[in-house]
């Protein structure tokens, strides 16, 4: 669903630069694992193999879901 049509998978830092503005703060960081909370108690663990490297589509997915996202939070944060 999410990235269907878009020709290239999504990076960490593209990912984490989403959550920040969509008012995540990172928590924690323990090995490749950062953790970051919303005020409203969502938690997302983002594993981070550089920086460049994309997520394959079942991580993705699971992050996203983690997020609570709805497919216009996703094109309000310009991910589709």
């Amino acid at each position: 669903m999410v990235y269907e049509n878009r020709e290239t998978g999504l990076n960490a830092r593209e990912l984490i630069s989403s959550l920040i503005h969509d008012g995540f703060s990172f928590d924690r960081g323990d090995g490749s694992h950062q953790i970051y909370y919303h005020p409203d108690r969502r938690r997302v663990t983002v594993i981070f193999h550089g920086g460049n490297s994309t997520f394959k589509r079942k991580t993705l997915k699971s992050i996203i879901d983690q997020t609570r996202w709805t497919e216009e939070d996703l094109k309000r944060l310009k991910l589709i």
